[in-house]
């Protein structure tokens, strides 16, 4: 909104320091500070309203330390997060670019999806929440959506060659975009992958239909990767905190991608427009940090689904736009051993039962983290240990750039 009123004042007024609107990097500066603002100064407010609606949390018996003290403490903080991302999107991206017109439909799409499960769970006094079903229901919707409008936008382009003339006022004037199935794979010279080769063996034919194969990698990553959040929020930072650290990886990836000196510098994929992206995961790194201000331990708020399933989609669809999807599991690895040792917990339970008769646990509970709670680990180590486990696989993932 902003950009387009300073783009005007500078095109016909001439108004100085208007184009500073243009750049990129002072744009994101100012989505970061706004996101700040909005979580600290109106997250307090959005608190004491949902005390006044007495929306607390319904902590589970587990047997861990600390439960009696979070029971009764307010949740779908998410709300905060939402606001503080949004907010700054709007007032200082390109809303024309179909990236982010993709990450404001997904984060309220996801958002929504929370929403409704947290009112459940709150107002409907179901523990449950929202069956599950209906979560993968929306999950599968949005990774369709976003699939589609990946495969058939003429926007969604990437530009094959690289080479750039550095005194040319107009650096990719002479390169052709293109629509591409490629995406990036780590630690591979030539890192590109195009989803065209998991069919060209079935022919000619088959080779066009690639994009229903792209759709479905599409719509498992976003679902595995906003439950592996919502798995991950169960103590107090966790999920915000590890959030952070990986939106600022993110960001980088989104500048470097879109910004053709520097793509072509690294050798990487060059996507037009992409770089408006880095805005949004500004705010989106704001937001989280500033809900840490309230968050962390002894927390007083959560964020309920309505932000852990927002923050898991968000990170899922930016890595997709951006062609790093194939990054995840290194660079969302706390996410990633969260939803294994779930899944790993439920397989050998019911494989134990029904061979010996009497079930067996391989850890003292799932997720992970409730696992160490059990060993007498203390909730805030515990979460500033996963934090320094995101930050190494950050820079492992910063890495892959050059590491090839």
């Amino acid at each position: 909104m902003l950009y387009y009123i300073f783009e005007f004042l500078q095109n016909n007024y001439d108004l100085p320091g208007a184009s500073v609107f243009q750049y990129i990097s002072f744009r994101a500066a100012l989505a970061v500070i706004t996101s700040l603002v909005v979580s600290l100064v109106f997250g307090g407010h959005i608190i004491r309203f949902i005390e006044s609606k007495q929306i607390g949390e319904e902590v589970r018996d587990l047997g861990l330390k600390g439960e009696d003290v979070k029971r009764g403490t307010p949740t779908m903080g998410g709300l905060i997060i939402i606001s503080a991302i949004l907010i700054p999107t709007l007032l200082f991206t390109k809303l024309d670019n179909i990236y982010i017109q993709i990450m404001i439909v997904s984060t309220l799409w996801l958002g929504i999806i929370g929403f409704i499960d947290d009112y459940i769970k709150v107002f409907k006094k179901n523990k449950e929440g929202l069956a599950g079903k209906f979560k993968i229901f929306g999950q599968v919707g949005i990774g369709i959506i976003v699939g589609l409008v990946m495969v058939f936008h003429s926007d969604i382009v990437i530009k094959e060659d690289n080479s750039v003339i550095f005194n040319d006022i107009n650096l990719d004037s002479n390169i052709t975009p293109t629509k591409s199935s490629k995406t990036t794979i780590p630690f591979f010279k030539n890192n590109e992958f195009d989803y065209h080769r998991l069919t060209s063996w079935m022919g000619e034919d088959a080779k066009k239909y690639a994009w229903v194969l792209f759709i479905f990698v599409v719509v498992l990553i976003i679902t595995s990767v906003s439950n592996g959040a919502n798995l991950t929020d169960g103590l107090d930072g966790l999920a915000a905190g590890s959030s952070a650290i990986i939106g600022v990886t993110l960001a980088l990836f989104a500048y470097v991608s879109g910004n053709i000196i520097a793509a072509n510098y690294l050798n990487i994929m060059y996507i037009p427009n992409s770089g408006e992206l880095v805005i949004y995961m500004s705010a989106f790194v704001g937001a989280c940090i500033g809900f840490l201000w309230y968050n962390s331990f002894p927390a007083q708020v959560f964020m309920g689904d309505t932000g852990s399933l927002a923050l898991g989609g968000i990170i899922a669809v930016l890595a997709i736009l951006i062609r790093k999807e194939l990054m995840i599991p290194l660079l969302c690895g706390v996410f990633l051993i969260e939803n294994l040792s779930v899944i790993i917990q439920v397989t050998y339970y019911k494989y134990t039962r029904k061979k010996f008769g009497s079930p067996k646990r391989i850890f003292l509970m799932a997720p992970l983290h409730h696992h160490f709670q059990k060993l007498g680990m203390h909730e805030s180590k515990i979460v500033t240990r996963f934090w320094i486990v995101g930050i190494i696989l950050a820079v492992m993932t910063i890495v892959t750039l050059k590491l090839r």
